[in-house]
């Protein structure tokens, strides 16, 4: 595995303008899967990728699939797509990157992460998201549209075709910030305001408490959004009892102990 930033191209990468004009009528498309599947025509005009998702990493908590696209169609690739939200995502290379405070001028920079089937320990992570969906090598383009929040606009390479060559790598690079910038817009439109107020909450309690564990925040964000231990437990694939754990210990952390105290602590004015 590994990750470097890249400076903004002197130009970008040449694409026909029927792709550049598919590319911006995705932004808005009422079809959140339309950005993925343009971006991954884009790609595929030049290169061999096969499936395209971009997630959502919102305040530590578990990611959230924003758009996706597979040459197979069909919920196959959201299905793996849910499955490592709920299952896997922790293990991901990437979070050491979407984990961190960011400062002001990461909030700028696009970040290149790739990581290789081959490089994956994890046994059912590497079975369910990559050897399942016959994927070699995953390129990620990791960007903040907002503080606290990263976009993963990943790019899958079928096995048939190995990992990225160094061309290739130089080819997605040139592109790279004009994806990002669509996805940044996509969010804009149609991922902020999917986030409602408890989002909101979550990053005030994140804010007052850094210590907390994904697992931890998995449950308080359930929690806000007026969901049952075995509500949360399904959404997180864990069994009821471990989110009654998980929630304790987030209340320990907190100084609180109801769930009344919870949203207390959430409309807190903070100080500045």
């Amino acid at each position: 595995m590994r990750s470097w930033r890249i400076a903004p191209p002197q130009r970008s990468g040449q694409i026909s303008t029927a792709r550049a004009t598919d590319l911006v009528m995705a932004i808005s498309h009422p079809d959140a899967d339309a950005l993925a599947a343009s971006i991954l025509k884009t790609v595929g005009d030049s290169l061999p990728v096969s499936q395209c998702t971009i997630f959502a990493y919102e305040f530590d908590a578990r990611p959230r699939t924003v758009s996706a696209a597979d040459h197979r169609g069909g919920r196959f690739l959201r299905d793996i797509a849910d499955r490592y939200a709920t299952h896997f995502y922790a293990l991901d290379g990437n979070r050491a990157i979407v984990g961190r405070t960011a400062d002001a001028k990461a909030r700028d920079a696009l970040v290149l992460h790739q990581q290789q089937s081959d490089e994956i320990e994890n046994e059912a992570y590497r079975a369910a998201c990559y050897a399942q969906p016959n994927v070699s090598d995953r390129l990620s383009l990791l960007v903040q549209p907002m503080e606290r929040v990263w976009l993963s606009i990943n790019l899958y390479r079928d096995s048939a075709y190995g990992s990225f060559a160094a061309g290739e790598l130089e080819h997605i690079e040139r592109v790279a910030h004009l994806f990002a910038h669509a996805a940044k817009s996509h969010y804009a439109l149609n991922g902020q305001h999917q986030q409602g107020p408890a989002a909101a909450m979550l990053a005030r309690v994140r804010r007052a408490c850094p210590q907390l564990t994904p697992r931890e925040l998995d449950v308080l964000r359930g929690t806000l959004e007026g969901a049952s231990a075995a509500e949360i437990a399904a959404q997180m694939g864990v069994k009821p009892a471990s989110v009654v754990t998980y929630q304790k210990r987030a209340y320990a952390r907190l100084g609180i102990s109801s769930q009344r105290q919870l949203f207390a602590l959430c409309m807190q004015r903070e100080r500045g």
